[in-house]
């Protein structure tokens, strides 16, 4: 048994309350209050999406994350990639999954971290544009705090690598100001750190990585640089009467994946499959939908993402899938009430000879 490509799953860790979600949403919240509330938008909208196997899991429970790991193994995935909050000055936020996971050395399954550099905004949940926590970048000073803090992530031997360099993604690498600085930094203290340096990756879709100082990209999600017009429900789609004027939009899947592995990956492109989409529980009828995912379709695309990478180097074959557990916005490759286990047996049967 072989693996045909390295595939990575971004990983959510928003199922635990902590107090600064407590405090904007209300005792208690989680990625499951979203799940929970979601309700159908039109006739055919399949809404909740419900967890099968794994339940309504708190993340804090190491069984829990141990349950994860495996079948993630068994499928073929080689990592998680954790979403990491750095917002500046020191603030972090949802942390403590991932530390106790380095601390504890458990669950046995390789990891990378990806650096969610965005402001927290209600925008997010259909609500206005109020700040929960603002991206700032302070300076060098900041950089280097930032640095020491994932070190010990990096010199972890679970820790997922390029050539012997840990990969560390980052989601909106424009944003950071004078960009190559802040790599070219982070080379430097890894270098004297003991590292042979890191494999930035960088969440975009128009742009060459390597001008910024990163070694590779990734795209973004379904909609993003305007890839295909999105369009508005029509009447074949009966939405019910309390929406009023405000509707979802509509992006069919199929068309999209077709549309996707008709395109070659730019030289230093990551291939990016969506299981599904449906951020309706989050945004309600502001929401975005993939409309018409199967596991099967899915599985199509995966397969076409790996089969782009075949002539890279070994361990250049990377694959990112978005993703193990957003289940609010519909992307997730854990066992659903729907269909099972079947998005798992569709990228075990793409990834592993």
């Amino acid at each position: 048994m072989s693996k045909k490509a390295r595939a990575i799953a971004f990983y959510l860790p928003q199922y635990h309350p902590v107090p600064e979600n407590d405090a904007f949403w209300g005792k208690g919240f989680t990625e499951w209050t979203n799940v929970t509330k979601a309700k159908p938008l039109f006739k055919g909208h399949k809404q909740p999406k419900l967890p099968a196997d794994l339940g309504f899991y708190d993340l804090r429970v190491a069984e829990v994350r141990a349950q994860q790991a495996q079948l993630a193994k068994d499928a073929g995935i080689e990592a998680f990639c954790y979403w990491h909050y750095w917002f500046g000055n020191g603030v972090r936020v949802l942390e403590k999954i991932f530390d106790e996971v380095l601390t504890s050395k458990q669950p046995d399954f390789p990891f990378c971290l990806g650096w969610a550099n965005e402001s927290w905004t209600g925008k997010w949940h259909g609500m206005n544009d109020e700040f929960l926590f603002k991206q700032i970048y302070p300076g060098q000073k900041d950089f280097k705090a930032h640095f020491n803090t994932v070190l010990p992530a990096f010199k972890d031997k679970r820790y997922f690598t390029v050539n012997g360099q840990p990969l560390f993604l980052i989601y909106n690498p424009r944003q950071i100001p004078e960009p190559v600085s802040f790599t070219n930094y982070w080379q430097q203290l890894a270098k004297e750190a003991g590292l042979p340096g890191i494999y930035f990756v960088g969440v975009d879709n128009k742009w060459e990585p390597e001008e910024y100082g990163f070694s590779a990209s990734v795209t973004n999600a379904p909609w993003a640089g305007k890839i295909f017009p999105a369009r508005k429900f029509k009447n074949s789609h009966r939405i019910l009467a309390a929406l009023g004027t405000e509707r979802p939009f509509i992006y069919d899947y199929e068309k999209y994946v077709s549309l996707r592995t008709s395109q070659p990956l730019h030289l230093k492109e990551c291939p990016l499959v969506v299981p599904n989409w449906d951020n309706t529980p989050r945004s309600g009828n502001k929401g975005r939908i993939l409309w018409g995912s199967t596991p099967e379709k899915y599985g199509k695309w995966l397969n076409d993402a790996v089969q782009k990478v075949q002539h890279r180097p070994k361990e250049e074959r990377i694959v990112f899938i978005k993703s193990w557990n957003e289940w609010a916005e519909g992307n997730y490759l854990e066992p659903c009430r729907e269909f099972g286990h079947e998005f798992l047996n569709q990228t075990k049967k793409a990834l592993i000879s």
